[in-house]
């Protein structure tokens, strides 16, 4: 068991991943919002998020490719559909990731302004933080600030939990609240958010690609697989401790979310005038760390699908993830409020899923690929399931938008 937690890697750093801003900031408002009514999109999204990385990590360990290239290899033997395939899934995660990163960013002004209230404007610490993430991105180094996310988010694991055992929650509520499905009126964007932020669909590729690196062949699946399963888990719950913490603190209190110090008050019982700090802290290292990994994620998809060099520091590479990360210093330096740039990052991204995931499952069950390790009955049931609820929120979103229904 002790050798199992030794290799916890890949799966930890893509829970980490998508702990940032968004999850911070899209759970509080769904708690201080709806209460504990919406704790079940959160459990769903877990649970379709292990189904969904342990797949793209078994790729990566077993087929020792990364998602793009097990996706160009299925469509090898029909050249038209291999590169509008490959078309369709860069400008997916281009879409997804440019708002996305707009949101990193926008999260780590966030921490900067609470911790430094009046030191500088949006804009210009924006620019500031693009450009911090630009040369992590050009000289390297992303990996120790991989790292600080990890820490960042067990201490805010830690701080959620103990504020919300301090607080005192409504455990029948939250119990309810989790294993039933119910969406109040006017929450449905809300529901696309919390799925969004815990099933990243660049998180796929940046695991798939790290597993590779993590394992060396079959032999290390049932540790990639426990890797997986518990980081992703604790992920999840700690998406869960933010949403009912704000649920437990927020809810009925009128509490409109528009800064880091109406985030700070859910975690006031615990930690007093340091819930501000607290917040700052974890919403600018996670800001900081997701705005390097998105770009890199979309850089390494575009090279497994395309064919160029899979180096961060290749022309074509750095071209890739530089446009990303400029599109997102626009959203973030542009008027719009942060934490709206945040939130329509994590509907987004919740459109975008079923897309990603439906490549994914493609791939998977590519026998010449995985062999014996491809998806059986079970996994096939699991992963179309989770994809097509996946699609069928992200339709009737696109419904509720367009002023269908």
């Amino acid at each position: 068991m002790l050798k199992r937690f030794r290799a916890i890697g890949p799966g930890a750093l893509t829970a980490a991943a998508f702990i940032g801003p968004g999850t911070v900031t899209t759970a509080t408002v769904a708690g201080a919002a709806y209460g504990y009514a919406l704790a079940w999109a959160l459990v769903f999204a877990t649970i379709a998020a292990v189904i969904l990385q342990e797949t793209a990590a078994r790729l990566g360990v077993v087929a020792r490719l990364g998602l793009g290239e097990a996706i160009m290899q299925r469509f090898s033997e029909t050249p038209i559909l291999k590169w509008i395939s490959g078309a369709l899934i860069i400008a997916a995660l281009f879409i997804g990731n440019a708002a996305y990163e707009g949101g990193n960013i926008a999260g780590a002004v966030l921490g900067l302004q609470a911790a430094a209230p009046g030191f500088a404007s949006r804009g210009v610490l924006a620019a500031v933080i693009a450009l911090a993430a630009g040369a992590i991105l050009l000289f390297g180094g992303y990996r120790m600030i991989e790292k600080v996310l990890i820490f960042a988010v067990l201490l805010m694991t830690l701080a959620f939990a103990t504020a919300l055992f301090i607080i005192g929650p409504d455990w029948g509520a939250l119990i309810k609240g989790a294993f039933i499905p119910y969406i109040p009126f006017g929450a449905f964007p809300l529901v696309l958010g919390l799925i969004g932020t815990t099933i990243v669909p660049y998180n796929l590729f940046l695991h798939a690609a790290a597993a590779r690196k993590r394992w060396q062949g079959p032999e290390g699946l049932s540790e990639a697989r426990f890797d997986a399963r518990l980081s992703i888990g604790v992920g999840g719950v700690v998406s869960i401790l933010v949403l009912s913490t704000a649920a437990a603190s927020l809810f009925g209190t009128g509490t409109v979310i528009a800064n880091v110090g109406d985030m700070a008050r859910q975690l006031e019982p615990a930690f007093g005038a340091a819930a501000t700090w607290l917040i700052a802290l974890g919403l600018f290292a996670a800001g900081l760390s997701s705005a390097i990994t998105a770009p890199l994620a979309t850089g390494f998809a575009a090279a497994e699908l395309f064919g160029f060099e899979s180096d961060p520091k290749a022309a074509k590479f750095r071209l890739v993830a530089g446009v990303v990360l400029l599109a997102g210093a626009i959203v973030a330096v542009t008027g719009a409020k942060p934490v709206e740039v945040i939130l329509f990052a994590q509907i987004a991204n919740g459109l975008l899923l079923p897309i990603i995931a439906t490549f994914l499952l493609y791939a998977a069950n590519n026998k010449k690929l995985l062999g014996a390790n491809a998806n059986g009955l079970l996994a096939n049931a699991a992963g179309i399931l989770v994809t097509l609820i996946a699609a069928m929120l992200g339709l009737r979103g696109i419904l509720r938008a367009l002023g269908v229904m």
